[in-house]
């Protein structure tokens, strides 16, 4: 996944938006087995506007134009969520690889943010569309022809977490799972959350803790749970914890 803000003064949710996705715990074996992705697969929703005033806003927001920024100015919740690969048709549209499938959070934002090389820029996005099932086709304000896109081509885009649309019940986003700490039923601690790995079938959390090796030297153990029901009983994101039916020797 892709969701690594690896640009220093990019101050990204360090997710991975590879990640960083949206996964399911359900409670229950019997339970469908959770969605992969990065991004809960949940359509934007429409926002309600009086005719002039979404031709008042959208004739503002085409005449902005990409804007330039610095890492100070980017959102301090930014997270990297795709990428554009290519220009799409004559009119200043852009292909996107999405990190996650159905690239939600592309779809919902309001302005993206993009990072190629050390350009720093952002632009209200008039426009998105899934396209082809696996990538994204969208429209930035003050990008008007093939050559202003293809200028774009390679940038890292970023959203606010903030703008993400909201996950439905039992759903979380990898974003939001990093760095929670881990513990079982009984009481010990398990570790923290380094990441999330993608299994095909379910998400598994790749859970951190202090070690030793074999000289008795300080190391980082690791530990793989199954981002699923079975095993995961409660994920309480205020209390920045997951509990989890897991023995501390497995």
């Amino acid at each position: 996944m892709h969701e690594d803000a690896k640009a220093a003064d990019v101050k990204a949710a360090d997710a991975k938006a590879d990640a960083p996705s949206a996964s399911k715990a359900r409670k229950g074996a019997a339970d469908a087995v959770p969605s992969f992705g990065a991004f809960v697969r949940k359509p934007a929703r429409a926002s309600v506007t009086s005719a002039a005033g979404a031709t008042d806003a959208a004739a503002k927001a085409a005449s902005e134009g990409p804007r330039p920024e610095t890492g100070a100015s980017f959102p301090a919740d930014a997270v990297e969520v795709g990428a554009v690969i290519d220009a799409y048709g004559l009119k200043g549209w852009l292909k996107v690889a999405p990190h996650a499938q159905g690239g939600s959070a592309l779809l919902s934002a309001k302005r993206w943010w993009l990072v190629k090389g050390r350009e720093r820029q952002s632009s209200v996005r008039l426009a998105a569309k899934v396209h082809g099932g696996d990538s994204v086709v969208g429209q930035l304000a003050g990008v008007a022809d093939r050559d202003a896109a293809l200028l774009l081509r390679g940038s890292r885009i970023y959203v606010s977490r903030a703008e993400f649309p909201a996950p439905a019940a039992d759903e979380y986003y990898w974003v939001d799972l990093m760095g929670l700490d881990v513990a079982n039923e009984a009481g010990v601690e398990l570790g923290k959350v380094a990441d999330l790995i993608d299994n095909g079938a379910h998400s598994v959390l790749r859970v951190e803790y202090p070690s030793t090796d074999k000289d008795g030297k300080p190391a980082t153990g690791e530990r793989l749970i199954p981002f699923v029901g079975v095993y995961v009983k409660t994920v309480d994101l205020a209390a920045k914890r997951i509990v989890v039916d897991w023995e501390a020797d497995f």
